[in-house]
């Protein structure tokens, strides 16, 4: 151990020795394209497989550069272990279930979701007998009134919320549902270990969407679930259900997070350029960015995240409001990207009410603040003057 804890870069760049080191060393972990491990004798790997051994069986319970990451993983959240999926959304899953959700008990979900986690809630976990009750988590009244019915197996949040960056009081949210017994689940894909590391306000489950900003380049599909007093639940859970993470996905998510801080803090510096650019700008009726003085959890985010930053996305409304409005400036765009995904090194462009929240009714897009004309962008790490080109010759379209 050093004799002061690293920084996160430094971290980010040296994998702790739990991690997968080799007698050789090698300055990058290797691929272990394999299903499964042989063995000299039965014995050693009967013994490996009941857990009796460290080592190596299967690829589904476990794999050599797939522990190499999930540890990477664990350790910028602080902790010490991490489950690694094939999909955020299986890591979302395996959360949920893993603190304790199932038949019988009840889900409150903040109102402000990711699309996708919203339909997972209503449509699937609903199907097997889980109840979903929405609040606007920022009404700690209403929070504590649902929380007080005694019900809540788990609170389920965002960090900062999709599309809309809401910035939630979340160290109040766990004090409140630990108090009635409820666990916490939280989505950190927008905001990283970078800015925050949910664990220290005493989250019991942390998940990301690895394809995000700790991949960071667009080249694959994962997810991680950091949950240290669940981890066993969890990493059982990934194994019967066999959501796992590829040995190549692994190694290009460790490649990702070695300029995973550095990326990070160019999409937020550029980010902030960009929305005090677009709260400027006539043809952009609101800006939802937490680094502006403008957002409503503005205070909170400078306290939740201490400075470092306020993320890499930026969403607002344009002109009239209209869908067709949305779609000209994005058609506009010839830099900045339309794609359904964030967090890479490119600017990327969608249009949630089409996409990221079609599976919402238009009512309920509308009670949430999704109108037809808000558009989210990704904010990339390129030249932030030609971000802005961009932006506004597209603007002058609409």
């Amino acid at each position: 151990m050093p004799a002061r804890p690293y920084t996160l870069t430094t971290r980010a760049i040296h994998p702790p020795e739990h991690a997968g080191r080799f007698s050789h060393q090698p300055t990058s972990a290797p691929i272990y394209p394999t299903s499964s491990f042989a063995y000299d004798r039965i014995e050693d790997a009967v013994r490996v497989f009941e857990g009796k051994e460290t080592g190596y069986v299967y690829s589904r319970y476990a794999n050599p550069t797939v522990v190499a990451a999930e540890a990477v993983v664990a350790d910028l959240e602080g902790a010490e272990t991490a489950v690694a999926f094939g999909s955020g959304m299986a890591a979302i899953l395996a959360g949920l279930l893993g603190v304790g959700v199932g038949a019988g008990r009840t889900v409150m979900a903040s109102r402000d979701l990711y699309g996708g986690t919203y339909a997972l809630l209503v449509n699937d976990l609903a199907g097997l007998g889980v109840e979903t009750v929405f609040v606007e988590a920022d009404h700690l009244d209403q929070v504590e009134a649902t929380l007080a019915k005694g019900a809540v197996a788990a609170t389920y949040i965002e960090t900062m919320s999709n599309p809309l960056l809401r910035v939630i009081d979340v160290p109040r949210i766990v004090e409140l549902s630990h108090r009635y017994g409820a666990r916490v689940v939280i989505d950190h894909t927008f905001a990283t270990p970078y800015l925050a590391r949910p664990l220290e306000w005493g989250v019991d489950c942390v998940v990301h969407s690895g394809t995000k900003y700790l991949g960071g380049h667009g080249d694959i599909t994962c997810g991680v679930a950091v949950a240290p007093a669940f981890h066993d639940r969890v990493d059982k859970l990934r194994r019967n259900l066999g959501g796992v993470l590829s040995p190549f996905e692994a190694w290009l998510l460790l490649r990702g997070i070695k300029t995973f801080p550095l990326r990070m803090r160019q999409h937020c510096e550029n980010a902030m350029t960009v929305a005090r650019f677009l709260e400027a700008h006539p043809k952009v009726t609101r800006v939802d960015y937490p680094g502006l003085s403008s957002h409503p959890d503005h205070d909170r985010a400078v306290r939740l995240f201490g400075g470092a930053g306020f993320g890499g996305v930026v969403a607002f409304d344009l002109g009239d409001g209209t869908m067709e409005t949305a779609w000209r400036f994005i058609n506009g765009l010839r830099l900045c990207q339309a794609a359904t995904t964030l967090g890479d090194v490119e600017t990327l462009v969608l249009h949630p009410a089409t996409s990221s929240h079609r599976s919402l009714a238009p009512e309920q897009r509308q009670r949430i603040g999704i109108g037809d004309g808000l558009v989210r962008m990704s904010i990339g790490i390129e030249g932030v003057e030609d971000i802005l080109a961009d932006i506004e010759a597209a603007l002058q379209t609409v």
